[in-house]
Formats: C-alpha cells, structure tokens, sequence
C-alpha cells in the first residue's frame, strides 16, 4: 500500500515550463564519459596485434621492392579501422540508449498531477514525490515528510535537523515531497565529478574464459611465427621471404574476433532483450538468463494485471457480491464498510486496491452522507513488520470525535479488534470462502476517540471490527502460455505470495502451475529447518502469506539445491533475496529504486512472461555466441594450415598476408554481424537449462570446430595439390585453392547457422546480414578472379571454366560433411 502523502495546495510546474527548463538546463545527469571520438578509435586500432602484423607485411613488401602490394595490404588498415567504427558507434548508441532506460524513476507533481518520469527529465524547481526506498533525483528542500506514528521527518541523507535531500541517496524511511534546487553537475554529488557507470565495465565470466584462450593461441602463434621465420630462411635461404611467411601465419593464427564478439554480442543483447520490456543492468546477467533453472514470482502485478476490482462484500454476518452491470443498490448494511475503506485510503489514490475502494464508492455511495471530501486528516499509523495494518485518523468539519478507520490483513485487524479464539475460527472460514475464490482479501476496522493527545500506537484505539473486502485482480492473459514455456524449457517456476492460501492455489489453478496440493505458508516457513525446506523445496512451487523478508530463505535454499535462481522483487525488503539470487528481477513500474539497484535485471512493464521472453533471448545469444565462436575457431584451422604446411614441405607459399586480410574482411562481419543477428533456434526453449559452469568450449565443441576445420583444410589442400599434379602452374593452383577455400568459408557459415538443424531446415529462417555479406564476399572474390590489377595483387590467374567449376563444387561438397558433423555431435552430447 502507498503511503499518505499531504501535498496540499502544491500543483508543481507545468508540462510547458518544465519542457523548457529541459531544453535551457539540459537533463538531470551527472558528468559522464564521452563516447570515444574517430582519433580515440584509430589509435586504438593501431594498438591492436593485427594491425601491427599488417604493417609489419606492408614494410616487408617494400624492402622487397613491391610497393604496389605493400600499398594493397596497407589499405587494409583502413577498412578494418571503418568496421571497427561502425561496431563502435554501433555499441555507444546501444550503450546510450540502455542508460536512459535505466535512469532511475522520479514521481513528480505537474499542473496538479502526480507523474512517474524517468530521473533524468527532473528539473529544477519539480517537485518531487518521495517514498520509502526511493532515490533522491537531484538536490532539493523539503516542503513535508512523515516518518509514521511519531510524526518526525522522513531519514534522509542530510542528516537530523536539516531540511535538504541530496541527489543519489536513498530514503531509508518515510516519505515526503521536495521542490529541486539543483540537478545534474550542479547537485554535491555532481560538483565531485562522479561519472555514471556503463554497463560493459564488468568482465563477464564469458570474457575471462576468452581472455585466457586468445593468450593460449596467441602463445602458439608466436611459436610458430619464430618455428616458420627460422625454418624457412635456415633451408631457403630468403629471410625476409620467411618473414613474410611468419606474418602471414600469425594472421591466420591470432583470433583478434572472440573480443569483438564478446562486446558486440553482449551490448546488443542486452538491447535486444531491452526491445521486450527487460532492462538488463549488468551484462552478467545475459549469460545466466540462459542457466536459469528456477524462476520465482510475485503474483500481484506480475502474474496478475494489478487492477484490483471489489468482488465481495462481507459485512453484518452477510455476502454481497458487487456486479456494476446489473446496476445494483448497495443494501445499508453494506455502507459503513466502503465508507471506511475509502477513509482508510489515500484521498487520490496510487494503490489499485485503494483506487478499487475509491471506485465503489463513487458508485454506490455517490448520493449518501458517506463520503467525506470535507474531512480533515489529522494522523495516519503506517503499515510495519509487526503489524500489517494501517490506520488514519480524521476529524469532520462540526470538531467531534476524532473517526478512525483501519485496514490491512484479516489477521492484524482481528488483532486490533481484540478478537477471541472462537471469533478468529470463526473469522478464518470466511476468509477461506473468499479466497477459494481466487479473491485477494483485506479486512476493515473503525474506531472513535475524544480530542486529546492521540496514542503513539493503533493499539489503543478500541477498534470495531466491520467486515473483510474481497478483491479479484485479473491473471495477465499471456502468463499461462508463458508458464508452459517454462517447462517446456526445464525451468521451475514457484509463486511467492502474500494472500492466503486459497487465492494462491486458485491463480495457480488458472496459469497452469504445478503441482497445486503442496503449499508452505509463511508461518510454517518460519517452523521449517534449512535443511528440511531444501527438500520441500524440490517439490512446493506455491508459497502464501509470506513476508518479503522470507524470500532470501528461499533464494538460500534452492542455490544450495543447485539452481540458478531468478527472483522477483519490488520493496526495500525484497532487495537481499534479489542480491543473493543468480538473478534479481525488479518491477520497473512499481518497484522502489533500492530494488531496481539490487537488480540484474528491471522488468519495464511488471509482466512475468517479460521475463520468459528474456530468457528464450538470452539463449539465443549464448547459442550464437558460441555459434559465432566456434565458426571463428573452425575457419582460422585451414587458414594457418594453408600457411603452415608449404612451409614445412617446402612447397611455395600458397596464403600471404593480403590473402588473410582479404579473408578476414569475411570473418569479421560474418562472426560480429550475422551470427548475432541468427534467429533462435526452434527448440532453443525445448531443451533444459545449461550448466552454468559449462566452458565456452566443452570437448565435443572443441573437437567439431576443429573437425570442421581439418575438412576444409583438407579439401582445399586436395584442389591445390591436384591442381599441381594436373600441370597448373603455381598462380592457377593457388587460384583454386584460394576459391575453394572462399566458398567452403560459406558452407561453414551455413552449416554453423544450426547446430540441431540441417542446412535445408536453418536456410528457411530470415538472416538478411548473412545474404548482405554473402553478396559482398562473390563479388570481392570475383573482381580478384578476373579484374586483372586485382590478380596481380593476389597473385592470382585467370581460371578456365571447368577450372573455376571444379573449384567451387569442391568448397560445396564441404557442406553435406560439415552438417553431418555437427549432428553427429548434437546427439553424441544428448546421449
């Protein structure tokens, strides 16, 4: 429930000032890094190894006298600084945009009207609504604040006495309203000059593991530079031709794409997965989506719409079922309990249970002398740990009794009334009928007392019990299809609610989860050892009045059961559970700042099958970066082959570096592009979580990506060598090596598509990059084929028809070998 907050006569700015204090004072943001500039990029490709070997060839080509080559290889450079650009630029405006998005939420009051905006639009001179685990947005004084039943101001960063908040701290109780003075650099925090985190400054575990295999090639790539520079200038006697050789090996060897997938692929992702309402906060979280082995849910606004309705009516020892339509009369009887709960509701309220009251009344107490909008409040006690009730207390214009009105949970208001025993029993079968319903149940109390000094608890209030209220509040129409995606995909979900039993069995019931009879209520929580809820835990998906604190003993004991856990939270009390989780789900809508920080990720629209839908993305791009990464380490096999083997067998050299740069103008855009770009597989939510302590590379994987790449090899090195066996001279045999291994690179990039489905079944899903660079590759391949001052470059040589035909069928008939292989694998794993 919302707090009180008395705004008053307050009605902030309007739209159309605060629109041009935005445009004159720019956004409330603290100074943040530059984008990198066009200069920042270029000196950064200049580090780069690749870019060091390139022109490490282009000077050997000119102390060999061969300017135009040297000339060739170094205008490489520049192409590879343009992708490099474009991922770059593509990265900073997906980074800029996932920032805005997860700039912290503002309540502000404008032209009388409280609006939830992001915390970068806060203005100066907004006034801003404050509650409990919210995060200030600027710096500001305060105009009101309410701690509870002592009526002292709200904790707040400014210490005791002072009436500031600062931008970046957290109310850690009460609430408020505030008029900012000063935003963005101008607040404290921003004169220290703090710079907002980006959201790729957290090495994933997917990056360490890359880290270390791009130091382990490039260790053995440095080896066998020094193995081919010796070997070839010690038997030929041409040490700058072994040089060029040892280049042209190092080229091939260095995997300089895993880091650019890495980034591309995790920014991206978390854009993508942006697109279905599900900010990601930290890039972490994009890898364990795909792990995530149990999912546990709050059910009100997340499984549910959040629109609560008053169902039921329990007043007097009698049911009334409200239905609008028929165009009821509210029986007298009935009054006094609408009438209290609108008194024990915020006059315009936020709360959809409090909005529910208010509508009733408006429809069936419209013409009595039950509303009250002339009443003053004077008090309100607010919910605590310890009892969940609240009361406020009021007082009508003719000075009478103060009148209070009470409402909350069954339980804390039986306890304010002083129930007995037998009433209790009593108390709990209706509330059992009601719940059975589906219905979401609260009670309502009043009480009168003389003006005086008011007590410091609802306690002494002698309070009469007027009856319960039963809400319903729709399921969300896409979660039952979202909760048999779970388990189609091998996922657990289990619904964590504060309702009674009942309500939760009967939305349980209604979505589909499984199984129903086992439910563990928040009292037998508490009754249960760690080790005996380990075991429950296996099977109970269907938790009920529980506390938010409650969810962390959940969160322990499935970790310890082995899971990876995605948990849901909202409050300040749910920000542990969401912390210790593998990931923290956090509502976006009505969620407090201190959940949304505690976060992994922040659900944009509160919907639970928001967060399947995250999880079928974050698959799809764990499956393509592994997609991505095997086809990177398959293709670099025949590559450093072709410029291993003629140098061991003294044959010419077949690849020189401007045959690997050409090359790589394939492989980048082919593993950063369209691999990221590769559509879900069709089972990829029909298959059970990943280990999350599965490696990059398992054994199986390791051996396909090499398999596949020995084929390619060994198919090109078949063209070549009976090309020379044929008569071709060595610029014909090098021509159809060169061909071949261009189109069997293609094969691989279809084969790699899938690794569940044949080349026929993935080539029916729509990859628009893959037929861009496809394009692009034929048509570079032909201009060196038959542009004549391309072929001098390449060392290449006009090919005879058969010739280029036997080419290309030889690179093609890679294909069947390749799709066999990998399904070969995929069943080999599954057995």
């Amino acid at each position: 429930m919302t707090p009180y907050v008395d705004l008053g006569e307050l009605s902030g700015l309007s739209q159309k000032e605060a629109e041009r204090r935005l445009e004159e004072e720019g956004y409330n943001e603290l100074p943040s890094e530059k984008p990198r500039g066009i200069l920042a990029i270029v000196l950064g490709v200049i580090r780069e190894p690749m870019f060091l070997l390139l022109l490490g060839g282009g000077g050997v080509y000119l102390l060999v006298g061969d300017s135009q080559e040297a000339l060739i290889l170094l205008s490489f450079v520049f192409v590879i600084m343009g992708i490099t650009l474009y991922q770059e630029r593509r990265t900073e405006r997906t980074l800029e945009a996932l920032r805005d998005l997860s700039s912290p939420r503002a309540l502000v009051i404008r032209e009388g009207e409280a609006r939830r905006i992001a915390g970068r639009e806060v203005v100066r001179g907004d006034i801003v609504v404050l509650y409990e685990g919210d995060r200030v947005p600027a710096d500001g004084i305060l105009l009101s604040s309410k701690a509870g039943g002592e009526g002292s101001e709200m904790e707040r960063a400014g210490g005791e006495g002072t009436p500031f908040v600062y931008s970046s701290t957290l109310v850690v109780r009460g609430n408020g309203v505030a008029e900012m003075r000063a935003i963005g650099a101008e607040t404290e925090i921003g004169k220290i000059g703090t710079a907002i985190r980006s959201l790729d400054s957290e090495k994933t575990g997917l990056q360490v593991q890359t880290e270390r295999l791009v130091r382990s090639i490039a260790l053995v790539g440095l080896l066998l530079f020094l193995i081919v520079v010796f070997t070839y200038g010690a038997t030929r006697g041409n040490w700058l031709d072994g040089l060029l050789a040892g280049i042209a090996l190092a080229m091939a060897m260095l995997p300089e794409e895993f880091p650019v997938v890495l980034t591309v692929f995790l920014v991206l992702g978390a854009w993508r997965i942006s697109q279905q309402q599900v900010l990601t906060r930290n890039a972490p979280a994009v890898e364990t989506l795909g792990a995530a082995t149990v999912l546990c849910t709050d059910k009100t606004g997340t499984l549910t719409l959040n629109r609560m309705t008053v169902k039921t009516l329990f007043a007097n020892g009698q049911l009334y079922d409200v239905d609008f339509d028929l165009g009821q009369v509210l029986p007298e009887s009935f009054h006094q309990i609408v009438e209290f709960s609108i008194l024990a509701s915020q006059i315009d309220p936020f709360d959809p249970m409090e909005k529910a009251f208010k509508v009733l009344g408006e429809h069936v107490l419209a013409a009595t002398e039950h509303l009250h909008a002339d009443w003053m409040l004077e008090r309100e006690y607010p919910l605590s740990e310890r009892l969940l009730a609240l009361s406020r207390v009021w007082q009508s214009p003719s000075g009478g009794d103060y009148i209070i009105a009470a409402k909350g949970a069954p339980e804390a208001i039986a306890d304010l009334c002083h129930f007995s025993d037998a009433q209790e029993r009593d108390l709990a079968r209706h509330i059992s009928a009601l719940a059975n319903e589906g219905l979401r149940v609260l009670a309502v109390a009043e009480a009168q007392f003389r003006p005086e000094k008011l007590p410091l608890e609802q306690h002494d209030f002698a309070f009469e019990f007027l009856g319960l209220i039963g809400l319903i509040d729709p399921v969300r129409p896409t979660v039952r299809q979202a909760v048999q995606e779970c388990y189609d995909a091998g996922i657990r979900v289990i619904m964590i609610t504060g309702d009674y039993p009942g309500t939760a069995r009967s939305v349980a019931e209604y979505i589909g989860l499984a199984p129903r009879d086992e439910i563990i209520t928040g009292p037998e929580l508490e009754k249960i050892d760690d080790r005996s809820l380990q075991e429950r835990i296996k099977t109970a998906c269907i938790f009920a009045r529980t506390v938010p604190e409650q969810k962390l003993r959940l969160v322990k004991a499935l970790k310890a059961n082995g899971e990876v856990v995605a948990m849901t939270g909202d409050g300040v009390n749910d920000a542990p559970a969401m912390k210790a989780a593998d990931i923290g789900v956090a509502m976006g809508k009505r969620g407090t700042d201190v959940a949304r920080e505690a976060s992994s990720l922040v659900l944009l629209d509160d919907d639970f099958s928001s967060i399947v839908h995250a999880v079928r993305l974050g698959r799809r791009i764990y499956d393509n970066i592994k997609k991505a990464m095997g086809y990177i380490l398959a293709i670099h096999v025949p590559i450093a082959g072709m410029t291993l083997l003629p140098v061991l067998l003294h044959w010419p050299l077949i690849l020189l570096p401007i045959h690997i740069a050409f090359l790589e103008l394939i492989i980048d855009p082919v593993s950063s592009i369209v691999f990221e770009a590769e559509p879900a597989d069709p089972n990829v939510m029909r298959r059970a979580p990943r280990n999350p302590r599965e490696p990059l590379f398992t054994r199986q994987q390791l051996s396909m990506s090499l398999f596949q790449g020995l084929v390619i090899l060994s198919i090109v090195m078949l063209v070549y060598t009976g090309a020379t066996a044929l008569g071709q001279n060595e610029n014909q045999a090098r021509t159809m090596a060169f061909t071949t291994l261009v189109i069997a690179n293609l094969c691989l990039v279809l084969s790699n598509r899938s690794w569940t489905d044949t080349v026929a079944a993935s080539i029916r899903r729509s990859n628009r990059a893959l037929w861009y660079v496809f394009g692009g590759a034929i048509v570079i391949l032909a201009g060196a084929l038959y542009v004549p001052a391309l072929q001098g470059i390449f060392l290449f040589t006009s090919l005879s028809t058969a010739a280029i035909i036997a080419s290309v069928v030889a690179g093609l008939s890679s294909l069947p070998v390749l799709d066999a292989s990998k399904l070969i694998l995929t069943r080999y794993e599954k057995l």
